[in-house]
């Protein structure tokens, strides 16, 4: 199948008057035409505005800031919000498939992608109707940029480290206190989301934040072989106030529950991205080499294959997600699988784009070589490979 930028590129039919066709069909036909817009739109953009600043996000750890707020501007962060919040109310498929378009350019802006989805994502889950009105629609539209502040309370409640801030409940919200190691796409101005366990309880609450409140210092102070361009920073909490008014959930565990999935599953749009690219690359390898490139493992129609059933079962269980207050346990099973497969083809295909185009591939800043460090980010990003398969392991148990 070809890669969604090549679908959209090759395109005879104008968007606009394809919607208008469908809409007197079926209106499933014109959120359709509607993604197609957008992934339109968005293919523009990354030509033009992403491609070359790939090298400098990579190696100087540039924040493509301009193309962010672009990416928002024509829907690409606002598909899974309700258009009453700013959004544009395709659903979960719509921002998969843009987290894979901008990934397939360029992992590092697909990542922030992501935790700008996911920023939305929460609000747009929650009962607080003052997130989903006065903040939502900045962050669905690319107006503020916002992250995501969920890697340790996922693993938390996986059984694997402790939780990293403390929350007491003080008169019109709480008092937080302890430190993030990394969070992702964030800044001056940004929100992100938190977890924090209430003092003297087993409760937790779940809290959109900012570098605005008083006490909350971010520092730089990692630098990584991959997502340099990330905007990633330790976060310092010393008595931060956190108002009723920006709280998610308290006590969240329902919540938690009814949000993981679709934080799990819009992951794998990066690896779909990255996959797409690194076919791309293995069939200009064999352009010059394919006479001795046969013979290796995980050959482009291989891939393209499994890309292509990851892909459809990916699509398949965003639509199934949607609208969903409880998510079956056997439901959130099938998401961790899509996940993991994400990462094992991300792993396989930039090995085999590796080998394929040999001793070029091994020099420092080829393009290549940016995609097998990209590929292991796939994998460890949480939840990482090793923590997908232990949520398996003991959702088996339960079961």
């Amino acid at each position: 199948m070809q890669a969604i930028s090549r679908t959209m590129i090759d395109s005879t039919i104008d968007p606009m008057t394809d919607s208008m066709i469908h809409s007197r069909v079926d209106p499933s036909c014109e959120t359709s035409a509607s993604v197609d817009l957008m992934l339109a739109q968005l293919q523009s953009a990354i030509a033009s505005d992403l491609a070359p600043q790939v090298e400098a996000i990579d190696q100087q750890g540039v924040y493509p800031r301009a193309f962010m707020h672009r990416v928002g501007e024509v829907g690409g962060f606002g598909q899974a919000v309700s258009q009453k919040y700013g959004g544009v109310g395709t659903g979960l498929r719509g921002a998969i498939q843009a987290i894979e378009a901008i990934s397939q350019e360029c992992l590092c802006t697909g990542f922030m992608s992501w935790c700008q989805v996911a920023c939305t994502w929460y609000m747009e889950n929650s009962d607080n109707d003052y997130l989903k009105t006065q903040i939502l629609p900045l962050v669905a539209t690319g107006q503020a940029l916002g992250g995501t502040g969920l890697s340790n309370p996922m693993k938390h409640f996986a059984g694997i480290e402790k939780i990293a801030l403390i929350a007491e409940r003080v008169a019109g919200g709480y008092k937080l206190n302890g430190m993030l190691p990394w969070v992702s796409n964030i800044g001056a101005g940004h929100y992100f989301g938190i977890a924090a366990q209430m003092a003297d309880s087993d409760d937790y609450l779940m809290a959109i934040v900012s570098d605005e409140l008083e006490g909350l210092t971010l520092r730089c102070n990692a630098h990584f072989i991959a997502l340099e361009g990330s905007n990633t920073f330790s976060c310092v909490f010393r008595d931060v106030f956190v108002p009723d008014e920006w709280i998610l959930a308290a006590p969240c565990e329902n919540y938690v529950a009814r949000i993981r999935p679709g934080f799990v599953l819009t992951q794998v749009g990066m690896g779909l991205g990255l996959v797409e690219s690194c076919i791309d690359l293995i069939e200009r390898s064999n352009q010059r080499y394919g006479h001795v490139n046969q013979f290796l493992p995980d050959q482009a129609e291989e891939l393209t294959a499994e890309l292509e059933t990851a892909r459809q079962t990916t699509y398949a269980l965003a639509d199934e997600l949607v609208g969903q207050e409880k998510i079956e346990r056997s439901l959130f099973k099938e998401v961790i699988k899509a996940r993991i497969l994400g990462s094992e083809l991300s792993l396989r295909a930039a090995q085999s784009a590796m080998l394929h185009a040999g001793a070029r591939a091994y020099l420092h800043g080829s393009k290549v070589e940016r995609k097998l460090r990209e590929a292991y980010f796939v994998a460890i990003v949480t939840p990482a490979l090793k923590q997908l398969k232990k949520m398996l392991h003991d959702l088996d148990k339960i079961s």
